[in-house]
């Protein structure tokens, strides 16, 4: 092996025959080698294991002069001397993964119910048909083909504005939320040494103050009570209005969740963990009008199983576009407030994460969340068209 007693130049390339290596005589294990009419720069090193590592750097030319590939070099064994292995991770990154595949992999084990979530908790069926829409939409056209372990912090924000583009600054930064527990993942099981998530500056919360208007209540009352659709999609639609409830915990609300004697709901597995719920009267009624059949859900499907997606199945009863099962929560609670109710009593009607102890040992509401229930019920059903005193129903058929 030739050596060159000075820095490599282009000049002292011009004599490298193919084969051989000409290595630098100022930093140790930098060289430059002809394979055919191509030079290109290497770093030879070892690990803190002992293991001799050969690092093609580049081609001469450019980007690679001998003096950026010397930097770059230099680069390397500061990695190398902080116990990295920049060889070795490009041999892994050639190997390893693509994400798509690591994604498919990430569902197939959150799908199991062997990787659990904040608080030890499975992730909702609900949570995981959301999560694979936004890979399938937008993590596997973009970023499905490479590597696990060489992606950037750059290719997460370019990857984030880009779905801001097409689907709006909430859905991105949902998507790359989801994305960094997918990366915590892939270094739990050590496929890579980091999370390329972390530090990225995710878009602000818009704010969400969309609330229904009278009009629309009234819009939302007369569809309801003119819907042919399947019994249940109307029925579901009301209570979510009178309730303030999310969709899924109505969709997923079984008799045995219900003490009707004392107007309570204790649901075993909500978005906040374990919740009781006061019921309303109107509330309480369109639960008793749903005729006891195979299925144990209130609001079942025509199949007897949970709704796959209530929100599509809600939108032609929508008086707008942009009112959804969330916008009939948020009105709840908006109406509530206009009604003069405390932020605790709506967060315990609305099942907030924030509870008192002994609000998580009660098995059944008190008077002031059946009062304040009531109260908000009435004036929703109000709004929507309803004069009699007892709500009006749409019963299930058996």
């Amino acid at each position: 092996m030739p050596t060159n007693q000075g820095k490599i130049t282009i000049k002292s390339l011009d004599g490298l025959t193919p084969g051989k290596i000409l290595w630098d005589g100022q930093l140790k294990g930098f060289g430059a080698r002809r394979t055919g009419s191509n030079i290109s720069f290497v770093l030879m090193y070892r690990t803190k294991e002992n293991r001799q590592r050969f690092y093609t750097i580049g081609k001469f030319g450019s980007p690679w002069s001998p003096e950026r590939a010397r930097d770059e070099a230099l680069r390397l064994l500061y990695e190398v001397r902080a116990g990295k292995d920049p060889a070795g991770d490009k041999i892994a990154a050639r190997r390893g993964e693509t994400v798509a595949e690591l994604c498919k992999a990430y569902l197939e084990e959150i799908e199991s119910g062997r990787l659990r979530i904040r608080g030890g908790r499975e992730k909702k069926p609900e949570t995981i048909r959301a999560d694979r829409s936004r890979i399938s939409v937008h993590v596997e056209p973009r970023l499905g083909a490479k590597k696990v372990a060489s992606i950037t912090t750059q290719d997460i924000e370019n990857f984030m504005h880009e779905v801001a583009k097409q689907s709006g600054k909430p859905m991105a930064s949902r998507t790359v939320a989801m994305l960094g527990a997918i990366f915590n993942w892939a270094v739990k099981n050590k496929m890579r040494p980091d999370n390329p998530c972390k530090g990225i500056e995710l878009y602000p919360d818009e704010p969400r103050n969309r609330r229904l208007t009278e009009d629309e209540y009234a819009l939302l009352g007369d569809a309801i009570r003119k819907s042919d659709a399947w019994p249940a999609i109307p029925l579901a639609a009301k209570f979510l209005a009178l309730t303030g409830w999310r969709s899924g915990e109505a969709m997923n609300l079984r008799r045995a969740d219900v003490d009707f004697a004392r107007r309570t709901a204790n649901l075993p597995d909500t978005k906040t963990g374990q919740s009781m719920r006061p019921l309303a009267h109107r509330a309480v009624e369109i639960l008793r009008a749903v005729p006891v059949t195979a299925s144990e859900l209130f609001f079942p499907s025509i199949n007897g199983t949970v709704i796959d997606s209530y929100a599509r199945a809600f939108a032609p009863l929508s008086p707008a576009p942009d009112i959804t099962p969330h916008v009939l929560r948020h009105s709840f609670a908006s109406l509530a407030n206009d009604i003069g109710l405390t932020d605790a009593t709506i967060g315990a009607m609305l099942g907030h994460a924030k509870q008192t102890m002994t609000s998580r040992y009660q098995h059944s509401a008190d008077a002031v969340l059946l009062k304040a229930a009531d109260m908000v019920a009435d004036e929703t059903a109000r709004l929507m068209g309803e004069v009699q005193a007892a709500a009006q129903v749409i019963p299930l058929k058996a």
